[in-house]
């Protein structure tokens, strides 16, 4: 296994091709759950452990029951993988939204609606499909959604950072609020920017 190819994989994913910052997924969570940074860290962290359970578990899928070449019956059957991926993603969120209420039942208060909307999260679903597309083995697509975990995560964690100080500063009433939050994410996804000239390795 190449160690180095695996560092440009962590990098790419945490910082250069962001998924909240440079694809633009998971916005909705993005810009609903970081008002409190313990909920950010929690939604965080639930959101690391569906999207490498649904990597491993989409990788699985593709390779031994839908993709012609290496599943049991020969047949090319690429064209459920949307749906295979969602069904699994539900499942799985499913299952962390029961461990997350029968053992952190404050968690599970604060974050809400926003637990079951890991399910129409497009980041998890877009981790599993760039997987695929990106023909990562399974060793990197658990790293390549790790890693886009946390930086979904570093995201998260830095928003609900500045928007807790934004709770003390004198901003005028019509930016309030979302639209306030919409400005900082536009902002810190520019920031993000400049790391898209990085080159590692």
């Amino acid at each position: 296994m190449d160690l180095s190819n695996l560092l440009v994989i962590v990098v790419g994913s945490i910082l250069i091709n962001n998924f909240v910052l440079m694809r633009f997924l998971g916005i909705c969570p993005y810009i609903g759950v970081s008002k409190k940074l313990s909920s950010a860290v929690g939604m965080g962290m639930a959101v690391i452990f569906v999207m490498t359970l649904a990597s491993l578990a989409s990788y699985l899928i593709y390779y031994y029951l839908l993709a012609p070449e290496t599943n049991f019956w020969g047949v090319d059957l690429t064209f459920l993988r949307t749906i295979a991926f969602i069904l699994v993603i539900a499942s799985l969120v499913q299952f962390v939204e029961m461990v997350i209420q029968k053992l952190a039942p404050a968690l599970y208060q604060a974050l809400g609606i926003f637990l079951p909307l890991i399910t129409t999260n497009c980041a998890v679903l877009g981790v599993a499909v760039l997987n695929i597309d990106e023909q990562y083995n399974l060793i990197e697509s658990l790293v390549n959604a790790i890693a886009a975990g946390i930086g979904f995560t570093l995201a998260l964690v830095l928003m609900a950072g500045i928007r807790e100080r934004l709770e003390l500063a004198d901003i005028p009433k019509p930016l309030q609020g979302v639209p306030i939050a919409f400005l900082m994410a536009g902002l810190m996804a520019i920031a993000f920017l400049g790391f898209s000239g990085l080159s590692v390795g």
